[in-house]
Parts: C-alpha cells; sequence; structure tokens
C-alpha cells in the first residue's frame, strides 16, 4: 500500500516545533523505525508521529550483527523510499558509524540526508566530541536528534548491548551528557537502554523531547524498532520491546495500537523497563 495524494491522511504534517509543544503540553511522542515505503505508508495511516530510518536496518534488513557495516548510501536510499511512503510523520535518518567524525564530514552527509533521503532531522550518537558536530549542524537550520546511554555504534567499546548508567558515577556522566547535547542545540533525544529512574530525571531537566528505547514509560515519547514491534526478530527479543500484532490480525491494527498503548501510557509497562 503507498501513499498518494488521494488516499493521504487528513492530518497536518508533523515539524519539529510541534513535537517542541507536546513535550511543553504533556502529550507523548510515538516514533517507530521503518526502512522501505509500504511499512512508511502503514505508519502514516496509524497516525504515528516519527518515522526512525535507523541504521538498525543493518541488523534486521541486512542480517548484519551490528549497525557498524551500514554505510551512507545504504541510509540515502532507504530514507529516499521510505519519504516516498510519508505525506505526514516526519522523518529522521540515522548519520552512520564514521560519517560524522569531521564538521565538514558531517555537513556533506547530511546534506545527502536531507537532499537525496528526503530526512527532515539527522540522528547521530554520542556526547563530548559529537556536541561540537550537533552544535554546527545545527547552526546552519539541521535538525538533529541526539542519542545517549546505549549507542549501537560504540558497541565494541560499551562490550556489548547493555543498559548504560546503573551506578552513580555514570548516571551523573550521562546526566551532564544529556544536558550538553541539548545545550548544543539538539532538538530531540532518544535515550536507549538507561534506568527508568534516570530518563525521569532528564526529562524533567531538558526542554527539547526525550524519546524512550528500553528507558522506562517517563520519557515524552517512545519509539520501536518495526521487527521488533511485529514479532519478526529472530532469537531473543529486547527486554523493552513488545510484539504488537499478537492478538491482532493486521500490520496496521498492530500499529494503531502501539501508538494507542504509548499515547495512553500503558507502553512501555515495569517488565519493558530497567
Amino acid at each position: 500500500m503507498y501513499a498518494n495524494p488521494a488516499t493521504a491522511p487528513s492530518r497536518n504534517a508533523v515539524t519539529v516545533p510541534q513535537l517542541h509543544a507536546r513535550k511543553r503540553a504533556g502529550e507523548k511522542i510515538v516514533m517507530v523505525t521503518a526502512y522501505d515505503a509500504s511499512f512508511a505508508a502503514a505508519v502514516d495511516a496509524a497516525g504515528i508521529d516519527v518515522v526512525l530510518v535507523g541504521d538498525s536496518l543493518g541488523m534486521v534488513v541486512q542480517g548484519e550483527s551490528s549497525t557498524l557495516p551500514v554505510t551512507l548510501d545504504h541510509m540515502v536510499y532507504h530514507s529516499a523510499a521510505v519519504a516516498r511512503g510519508l505525506h505526514t510523520a516526519l522523518l529522521i535518518a540515522d548519520l552512520p558509524f564514521m560519517s560524522y567524525a569531521t564538521r565538514e564530514q558531517a555537513y556533506a552527509s547530511a546534506a545527502r540526508l536531507i537532499g537525496e533521503g528526503r530526512a527532515a532531522m539527522v540522528k547521530l550518537e554520542g556526547a563530548g566530541w559529537a556536541g561540537d558536530v550537533i552544535h554546527a549542524l545545527s547552526e546552519r537550520d539541521i535538525p538533529v536528534c541526539a542519542h545517549l546511554g546505549l549507542t549501537p555504534q560504540s558497541v565494541h567499546k560499551l562490550g556489548g548491548y547493555r543498559v548504560q548508567g546503573r551506578d552513580e558515577d555514570r548516571a551523573e556522566r550521562l546526566f551532564q551528557d544529556a544536558r550538553s547535547v541539548a545545550a548544543a542545540g539538539a532538538d530531540l533525544l532518544v535515550l536507549e537502554c538507561v534506568p527508568s529512574a534516570l530518563a525521569e530525571r532528564i526529562t524533567a531537566e531538558l526542554a527539547i523531547p526525550t524519546i524512550g528505547i528500553g528507558a522506562g514509560p517517563h520519557c515524552d515519547g517512545q519509539v520501536l524498532v518495526m521487527y521488533d514491534l511485529l514479532g519478526l526478530t529472530p532469537g531473543k527479543r529486547p527486554r523493552f520491546s513488545k510484539n504488537f500484532l499478537a492478538g491482532h490480525d493486521s500490520i496496521q491494527a498492530a500499529l494503531h495500537a502501539y501508538a494507542d498503548a504509548v499515547r495512553s501510557g500503558v507502553f512501555p509497562a515495569p517488565e519493558h523497563s530497567y
């Protein structure tokens, strides 16, 4: 099912200022990943706010063991495909591994994702040196989504896919990193696999919206990988995921159920949090 002007939802397109307004109003933001036009159209029809073309495609689409082999060409291709299926959801695309190591490289990579890939915002991982990149992009009116906690592009440094910020020192460092990326100009912040209490503290501190994945119910919104949401991910699934297709007879119904659960505060439940 591909979106077209005759069948597109009647709601207005979601914008970055609207996401900020939803945080101030206490309205939950719903995000999901997509990697092609057909799933993008289904997401749009379900009224989901934000679509992320994540470098998670390396694992769930390409069959890699990490996100590290994903290239900028891959991201541009999938972002453009998703854009063709969207009319109202805001589109974010990941800057892949080592595509934003310098300001100049970040400019060129973001230009491709927004120009060729038709994304409205780019996402990058980390703080510290990454704060300089965030500032450089935001200075040029390129919206940036920061990503802290479990940052998959740092999997070798982290020693695996593990919850971050459990002890007091690391929690404080992560809190300060969140403040720094917001101060650098990030418009949105994804918190992945951090303790619920820490995510709640960060969300209360920042003026920008936080989007949780394995970060408890207190973030301003939630994101799931499409394949986790539909129960398609092989092997052991992440604790924070839920199969919303179970008990429903269609992908469309599953997406509606996910959006309703996030907006009502039913998801994530304690069993999905740390």
